[in-house]
C-alpha cells in the first residue's frame, strides 16, 4: 500500500522526471511506512495507447491501490486534491491530459515477504514506521 501504475507515453519522463515523481507521490504518504509506496512506470506507444478511440501520446493514466489505509467519505477529497497537487507539475504542466483512479483493496488480501502487515495506526505499524522495512511484531 499504496501501489501507483503510471501509463505514460513513450519518453514522456526522464530518468531524473521519474526520480521527482516518486518523490512527489511518497510526499502524499508521509504518515506510513516508506517501504508501502510502490511506483511502477510503463511507458505506452500511440499505436498502443487510445482514448476515446483515438490514438495518444500524450496521455497519462494513474491507477492506485490502497492496500493499508481507506479513508472517509470526507478524505477522499482532500486526498484527490493534494495527490493532484502533487503530480500537477509531471502532468497538466506538460500540457498532457490524465486520469486518476484510486481503488481501496481488502487489506486481508495482502502481504509483505509473507507477513500481514499489522494494523492502521497501532503500535507495531509505528514500528515499521520507524524502522522503515517489514518485520515481525
Amino acid at each position: 500500500m499504496p501501489l501507483h501504475r503510471f501509463y505514460i507515453p513513450v519518453g514522456f519522463y526522464s530518468k531524473e522526471d521519474k526520480a521527482a515523481v516518486v518523490k512527489a507521490v511518497q510526499q502524499c504518504y508521509a504518515h506510513l511506512p516508506k517501504f508501502y509506496a510502490v511506483v511502477i512506470f510503463t511507458e505506452v506507444d500511440k499505436e498502443n495507447f487510445y482514448v476515446g478511440a483515438e490514438a495518444t501520446d500524450n496521455f497519462v493514466r494513474v491507477v492506485v491501490h490502497h492496500m493499508a489505509a481507506h479513508y472517509s467519505d470526507e478524505y477522499k477529497k482532500v486526498f484527490m486534491d493534494k495527490y493532484e497537487k502533487a503530480l500537477e507539475p509531471f502532468i497538466e504542466a506538460r500540457g498532457a491530459d490524465w486520469e486518476i483512479q484510486v481503488a481501496e483493496m481488502d487489506r486481508r488480501l495482502w502481504g509483505i515477504n509473507g507477513i500481514n502487515p499489522p494494523p492502521r495506526n497501532s503500535e507495531a505499524e509505528a514500528l515499521w514506521v520507524k524502522e522503515n522495512r517489514p518485520s515481525e511484531y
